[in-house]
């Protein structure tokens, strides 16, 4: 029996997107706005496996559409779409199974999407979990982090020197929004963009990371 996994994240993503969303069949794919949401997908599948162990099974990601916005928009004047102003159901169209790029479906499978109200359900069949699992290298940072965040007594000292462990260029910054203490980040790493941002709620540390973009739209 297949089985179902759900999984609300956020995601990286970094640089801006020069191409046309709609180019499947020429052009450099890795710089298409499929490009970043199958490498995005592919990040929090990751993530999951180091979390709750592999299992091929359906997994279902969410997103708000304003994060695919950042995936798929482009910069300049010369746009198909304006910056900003992707709709829903323009969204849905970009992913419709029909627009969907062979090295998309050839890597995490014939994705399904649905969205209400801005809020998009990406559905990745069980051989898309199998594909992360056997063909994809595991992160050992995320893997450590979760591992350290997981025990008893985890403090932020800890959690910085973790980072420094992976590298010597990182930020760390103290957060006053009431809902995160901090964030730390690694710089110059195009790898990996993310902010991680960190809240002590007493017994344990929780930890969230969000895409650069998505930092920004939230004013943290």
């Amino acid at each position: 029996m297949t089985k179902t996994s759900d999984f609300d994240d956020k995601v990286n993503y970094s640089g801006d997107f020069k191409g046309s969303y709609s180019d499947n069949n020429s052009g450099d794919y890795s710089a298409t706005g499929y490009s970043r949401l199958a490498k995005s997908l592919i990040d929090i599948v990751k993530e999951q496996q180091s979390k709750l162990g592999y299992r091929k099974e359906i997994v279902r990601l969410y997103y708000p559409l304003s994060t695919l916005r950042h995936f798929f928009e482009c910069a300049g004047a010369d746009n198909k779409i304006a910056a900003g102003v992707i709709s829903e159901q323009q969204m849905l169209e970009i992913l419709d199974p029909n627009n969907l790029p062979k090295q998309l479906t050839d890597s995490i499978g014939e994705i399904k999407v649905t969205a209400k109200n801005e809020r998009f359900c990406i559905e990745i069949p069980p051989e898309g979990s199998e594909y992360v699992h056997e063909n994809t290298a595991d992160n050992e940072f995320i893997s450590e982090l979760i591992a350290l965040v997981g025990t008893h007594g985890c403090t932020m000292e800890q959690i910085t020197e973790l980072f420094y462990k992976y590298s010597d260029d990182i930020e760390k910054k103290e957060m006053q929004n009431g809902e995160f203490d901090c964030y730390i980040r690694f710089l110059n790493d195009s790898d990996d963009t993310y902010y991680y941002c960190f809240h002590d709620e007493g017994c344990h540390i929780i930890y969230h990371r969000f895409l650069p973009q998505d930092y920004a739209d939230f004013g943290f």
